[in-house]
């Protein structure tokens, strides 16, 4: 079902995604704002050449936002078609999947629509996110005007 997970922090608290959906890890960098985006979207980064949409992981998971830092991570990974990167305060670890016990999570509230499952691990409970509905219908269809907008058509 999976290869493990990748474990990152916001606001001190654990998230993860499954890291067959994660490409790599970057640094944090200029982040170009798009207008016309949802306020989900961060802007854009330009990653050898491929243009991809970041996430505002805070927004989407209700939490305060603060200013990019040097120490800000962006998590690359694949949301359905797409390439996308998540910003978060840092990544933490790689968990192997031998190592977990991912528990399905029933459809509690919408907020929680974008949550694949929850793993137990040490003493946490750590929310696992799926991408693949981390936008809204709306908020794709934005995004993907967006993009058209700016990046030039073959």
């Amino acid at each position: 079902m999976t290869s493990g997970l990748v474990i990152f922090l916001l606001n001190n608290q654990k998230y993860a995604l499954y890291l067959s959906a994660v490409k790599e890890v970057l640094p944090a960098m200029e982040i170009t704002p798009l207008p016309q985006a949802t306020d989900i979207i961060l802007g854009l980064i330009n990653l050898r050449g491929e243009i991809i949409p970041v996430f505002n992981t805070r927004k989407r998971f209700q939490l305060p936002e603060r200013p990019l830092d040097v120490n800000d991570h962006l998590i690359v990974a694949t949301a359905g078609k797409r390439m996308v990167a998540l910003l978060v305060d840092t990544t933490e670890k790689l968990i192997p999947s031998e190592s977990l016990s991912i528990s399905e999570v029933p459809h509690i509230h919408s907020r929680l629509d974008f949550v694949r499952g929850v793993c137990k691990l040490d003493d946490d409970l750590i929310l696992i996110h799926d991408l693949e509905t981390f936008l809204s219908p709306e908020e794709d269809t934005r995004l993907t005007e967006a993009l058209s907008a700016v990046t030039p058509h073959p």
